[in-house]
């Protein structure tokens, strides 16, 4: 494990939620800021926006968190949910009991309920996340129950959460009553080439590191070909450490930066889609003679592997690089 060859407690770069690694740029604490100020003060609708991986989700966990007691907070992450299962997520969520599929009824119950929390001086908080893909009947409900809330208590607000094309389906004229009444709306930016590097400087930090494991070359590259995105800087700067292990570098440089990111599909400023793995495909299908020569090389090891094991670091490297990224370039080992 690359762990231990850096000196690492944790891996710094995994997709994996952890509190204790959350990086706030200037950008997410200004929008947090805002976005709080919006709940504590009614500003009814709310809209954040950002592109893949910007993280948009972090955020929001971060935002929770600021919030005290005085605030029923309901999140939903998967919307894709018919008019009734919506409903009946809102009543679970919020604790209203009763609800039998019958819409008038949530209706009471709902009304009912936003009506003891003004009572309590409390606030409710519906956050929908992924609401790009919201169904456009979901988004109708959202509206109307916005037109009850108004009328009757203030205590409601709805923070709608998604990627760009979210604004451009607002701008639509059957939801543009629904736009009309957002009061604070946001677009979150990537990170910023000074933000990359600080970014990556912290979690290693977290993660136990006391050394520049990353050149400033490699930092400048993968922020580039990242176009600073959260969620590819952590797939490409774990992709390199583990390359780094693989041929015992002790500090990342631009030369293995850019191999990592090559292999991964990352080109500049384009996000890590499937495109990327077909290309790689494609650059495998041309070097044929080489993956026939590799599959040669595969056979020894194995045969050396079952005979003695006296390189266990090495195996270790290559079976973690294999599941890291599902492609191996064999030519690396070959060279060796």
């Amino acid at each position: 494990m690359y762990q231990e060859f850096y000196l690492l407690n944790k891996k710094p770069f995994d997709l994996a939620p952890d509190p204790g690694m959350v990086f706030m740029s200037e950008a997410h604490q200004e929008a947090t800021a805002i976005f709080r100020y919006g709940v504590l003060t009614r500003k009814g609708f709310l809209l954040l926006t950002g592109q893949v991986g910007t993280g948009k989700t972090t955020l929001l966990q971060f935002l929770a968190k600021s919030l005290d007691n005085h605030v029923h907070l309901c999140m939903i992450a998967n919307p894709t949910l018919e008019v009734r299962e919506f409903l009946y997520l809102l009543a679970a969520k919020f604790g209203i009991e009763g609800f039998d599929g019958n819409k008038a009824r949530f209706l009471i119950n709902f009304s009912a309920f936003l009506k003891e929390c003004r009572e309590k001086g409390e606030q409710v908080l519906l956050v929908i996340d992924e609401a790009h893909v919201l169904p456009i009947d979901i988004l109708e409900e959202i509206r109307l129950l916005s037109n009850q809330e108004y009328q009757e208590y203030g205590v409601l607000s709805i923070f709608l959460v998604g990627q760009p094309e979210l604004r451009e389906r607002l701008n639509t004229e059957r939801l543009l009553p629904l736009k009309q009444r957002i009061g604070i709306q946001y677009h979150l930016q990537p990170f910023t080439a000074a933000e990359t590097a600080d970014y990556i400087a912290f979690r290693l930090r977290r993660a136990g590191s006391h050394a520049h494991l990353f050149t400033t070359e490699a930092i400048e590259l993968i922020h580039a070909r990242c176009n600073g995105t959260p969620r590819l800087l952590n797939v490409a700067c774990d992709h390199a450490l583990i390359t780094g292990y693989a041929e015992n570098k002790r500090v990342i440089d631009a030369k293995t930066a850019r191999e990592c990111l090559n292999e991964l599909g990352i080109t500049n400023q384009t996000p890590a889609t499937g495109d990327g793995w077909k290309k790689t495909g494609q650059a495998l299908l041309a070097a044929r003679p080489v993956i026939l020569a590799a599959g040669l090389l595969i056979a020894l090891l194995v045969g050396a592997v079952l005979y003695q094991s006296s390189h266990p670091a090495w195996i270790s490297a290559m079976y973690e690089k294999t599941t890291s990224t599902g492609v191996i370039l064999w030519e690396k080992f070959i060279r060796r």
